[in-house]
């Protein structure tokens, strides 16, 4: 499984990049706000617009999505009601929702799709669907749970406008639609400057490790190990089953588990440095599912391929 180690070295190497700056202090006490919204404002909108504007809209509806997608709803939900019946607030329950269920289907999941499943393709469906339905639907409730009481009913219907990411997302959306294809010359600029979301992202959780304790030792190890539990093991399971009571191929049904095995996607640190909630959760669920990810996704496709 040389192309999942590698995926994840990389990974760990731009994170170490991170630790170093951290360590260091390079970039100053702001680096890692200025990293973020670098990421949330600009980076990250102009990834979304140019992979979604050239993707396949057709994806979407695929079956095997509809494991992908059963599965994810299902960790979102165990974490959601578990998380209102700890009375954990809604902020930092939907930060522990996305721990749960998003996955680093960009950076980590392109190579692999691309060296173990042989089709880099195969993980737009779950990115499409993560940045077009579940980002815009948290990045909303995380908008109303900061001011909605404040704000009157018109504005709140228009919150999902005021996300850089699902407004590039829908963009994408509408491009793609439209089947028009955006000249070489426009799209480029999209392309440069969406580059630098992964690394920006993953250099700020680098520098974030810089001082922090052993995972799990902290006030958040209830969610945490709720969070990793759901992401790591019982994800890709219910993935699983939900692909064999589709009758899915068994290469679709090692592509549904493989995918649905990835870590928690850095993404989601991004949002809790963004709305000053949850950062200790986030940054420790991605440290151990990242982790622990990399031996499920080699015993998965040892048993599935």
């Amino acid at each position: 499984m040389t192309s999942v180690a590698t995926g994840f070295a990389v990974i760990v190497s731009i994170i170490a990049v991170g630790y170093v700056l951290g360590r260091t202090e390079l970039l100053g006490p702001a680096g890692p706000t200025v990293l973020t919204r670098l990421a949330f404002w600009v980076a990250s909108p102009a990834l979304m617009f140019h992979t979604v504007a050239e993707a396949d809209l057709g994806v979407i509806v695929a079956t095997p999505l509809i494991a992908t997608t059963g599965s994810v709803v299902v960790v979102l939900t165990v974490f959601a009601l578990v998380g209102w019946w700890r009375r954990w607030g809604v902020s930092y329950t939907t930060l522990g929702v996305l721990c749960s269920g998003l996955v680093n289907a960009g950076n980590l999941g392109l190579p692999i799709a691309a060296y173990v499943l042989g089709d880099a393709s195969l993980v737009a469906p779950i990115l499409l669907m993560q940045n077009i339905v579940i980002v815009p639907v948290a990045l909303t409730v995380l908008d109303l749970a900061g001011r909605g009481a404040s704000m009157p009913v018109w504005q709140r219907f228009l919150t999902p406008l005021q996300s850089p990411i699902t407004v590039a997302s829908l963009a994408g959306v509408v491009i793609a639609a439209s089947g028009v294809t955006v000249p070489p010359p426009l799209m480029e600029p999209f392309v440069l400057v969406g580059a630098i979301s992964i690394p920006a992202v993953l250099m700020v959780f680098g520098i974030s490790l810089r001082g922090s304790s052993r995972p799990g030792r902290g006030p958040d190890r209830g969610p945490l190990a709720l969070a990793v539990g759901l992401k790591t093991l019982v994800h890709p399971a219910v993935a699983y089953l939900i692909g064999l009571a589709l009758g899915l191929s068994s290469a679709e049904l090692l592509a549904v588990v493989v995918l649905s095995a990835l870590p928690t996607a850095q993404n989601a640190l991004t949002f809790a440095f963004r709305y000053g909630q949850a950062q200790v959760l986030v940054r420790e669920a991605i440290l151990l599912t990242t982790g622990l990810s990399l031996p499920v996704l080699v015993v998965v496709a040892a048993l599935l391929k």
